[in-house]
């Protein structure tokens, strides 16, 4: 499986409480935080779920 690497980028304040809990479990907590997942479907799709709070790229 390929590495990725998710960035928090944008405050989770006035967002839903589903939003919220998916950066909880993708362990992000504080802007700016980088955390390194593999690209399973699972986290794949909680990354499109709040994509507009995040920015992903490829770990090498």
């Amino acid at each position: 499986m390929a590495k990725i690497k998710v960035k928090k980028v944008k405050s989770a304040i006035n967002r839903t409480q589903r939003q919220k809990r998916t950066l909880e479990a993708l362990g992000l907590k504080k802007i700016g935080q980088v955390k390194e997942h593999e690209a399973t479907p699972n986290i794949l799709g909680m990354i499109a779920k709040v994509s507009h709070l995040v920015s992903v790229e490829e770990a090498k």
